[in-house]
């Protein structure tokens, strides 16, 4: 099956252009702009792009499906979480496989493997979170890599659960920098915290606005600077997962502005949401409980800076969904055990978009974020981020301005509310093609759990 992409306005990370794009097989074709130069093509299908954005397909390195925490685990499924995923214009995830304590990275791998394999309905890939570090650990990270996970994730927070100490870190980042791996971090100061936890349950602040008090973003800046301090003397490249703080933020900065191989992710809910929503009376604020939590609207102007300057080089989402009744809820009445995390996978190109519309950032940067530079990070460009002849065929054809009111009532995550509930935006995908298959089209899921195939990843091109 061959298939043109006619009339649209393609989007790049270096700009924009009008072509149409043909599609064979899984693969793009070609893309053909629009002049007396253009070969003659033939096709068996056309579908009309005109008024609206082609895009790559969009690219979200941080979720958590079916992921356990806190006695529960995260409420979107595999398949349920892929098929949202392509209603909103992302076309592969990049999960994470989480290590237990007493157990091996490679059966961790074999397990997440188990649950993915034949239920997405978009691309996947895996991380490997690392939080029991020792001698087959160690040795088991290249056979990771020989497998297609280049990335690995540790905790600065969690005592207990994922929490790695200094020491551990810098073991786990020098096996990491001699097999040519990049280590994501979770900054938090997380023996700081459990303190700071534990003195607001015994004053008797225990509603959810106490998640964020007690996760101040000065301690999300100390551990992000010692992060970076630790990768330096390890020579290992860094990247910081869900920024939250201008602290933070500073530090990432300061440490690209000196050469070294720092890279960092935010998130929508830090760059929409405050700390404001967490104290929402009624228990209304657990729905929004993350970590690192929200911060104070102010912080909100540092971030979109950063993303205008590549201090911060992607947005991912962070997507770890609990429902508000039954699972939230189990925090009532003591902040610490409401599970942490929010849902967002659906909503990550159409809430950028908004910050296109508002001129927070320009049409190539949203791309840039979303699709191409994340595809670059961890090992799927040219592959993937980019719509250019030779490419796997993930496409969005996006209407720049229809209007869309984001809602639990019309969303396809598999969460009982929003945390955008009411937010009226511009822009909205129209159809979701996974490497040429349509998944999405016209209001319309038309995919299928199976189709989406892991991806198999190469190093960091972005490593000095």
């Amino acid at each position: 099956m061959t298939t043109l992409i006619s009339g649209g306005t393609v989007v790049t990370a270096d700009g924009t252009l009008d072509a149409d794009v043909l599609v064979s097989g899984e693969k793009i074709a070609a893309v053909l702009t629009r002049d007396d130069t253009r070969p003659a093509v033939t096709f068996d299908h056309e579908i009309d792009a005109a008024g609206r954005y082609v895009l790559p397909g969009g690219i979200d390195v941080h979720t958590h499906m079916e992921m356990p925490f806190g006695g529960t685990s995260s409420s979107d499924t595999f398949e349920t979480g892929t098929r949202a995923a392509a209603w909103g214009g992302t076309t592969t995830i990049i999960d994470f496989a989480v290590q237990a304590k007493g157990t091996s990275l490679l059966a961790t791998l074999d397990k997440w493997h188990a649950k993915a394999d034949g239920n997405c309905a978009v691309d996947y890939g895996f991380h490997m979170i690392v939080s029991d570090v020792n001698d087959t650990t160690l040795k088991e990270m290249d056979a990771c890599i020989a497998a297609g996970v280049n990335s690995f994730k540790m905790f600065m927070a969690y005592p207990g659960v994922f929490y790695a100490t200094d020491g551990e870190i810098l073991l786990a980042m020098q096996q990491a920098a001699r097999s040519g791996a990049t280590v994501m971090m979770h900054a938090e100061n997380g023996i700081a915290i459990d303190q700071l936890v534990a003195q607001a349950l015994a004053a008797g602040r225990t509603d959810p606005v106490y998640h964020g008090v007690s996760r101040p973003p000065e301690l999300e800046g100390e551990a992000t600077s010692r992060a970076i301090t630790l990768a330096k003397v390890a020579r290992c490249p860094l990247y910081i997962v869900h920024l939250s703080a201008t602290q933070a933020l500073q530090a990432v900065a300061e440490a690209r502005d000196a050469g070294q191989n720092v890279f960092a992710e935010t998130c929508p809910q830090y760059l929409y949401l405050s700390l404001d929503d967490l104290a929402r009376p009624d228990f209304e604020g657990a729905k929004f409980v993350c970590s690192p939590p929200l911060r104070p609207a102010e912080h909100q102007a540092s971030l979109w800076r950063g993303l205008r300057a590549n201090d911060l080089s992607v947005v991912s989402t962070d997507h770890c969904p609990f429902c508000f009744t039954e699972q939230k809820e189990m925090g009532r009445g003591d902040f610490s055990k409401i599970p942490n995390g929010m849902p967002g996978v659906e909503h990550r190109m159409d809430l950028l978009h908004a910050g296109v519309a508002a001129g927070q950032i320009t049409l190539p940067r949203w791309v840039e974020v979303a699709s191409t530079t994340p595809a670059r990070m961890f090992g799927l460009y040219p592959r993937k981020g980019v719509i250019a002849a030779g490419s796997d065929a993930d496409i969005v054809i996006y209407d720049p301005h229809a209007r869309q009111t984001l809602s639990a009532a019309t969303h396809h995550m598999n969460v009982d509310y929003s945390a955008y509930e009411g937010m009226e935006i511009t822009g909205k995908v129209v159809t979701t093609l996974c490497r040429g298959r349509p998944v999405v089209d016209d209001g319309a899921y038309v995919g299928a759990p199976g189709h989406g195939t892991f991806q198999h990843r190469g190093p960091n091109q972005y490593m000095l």
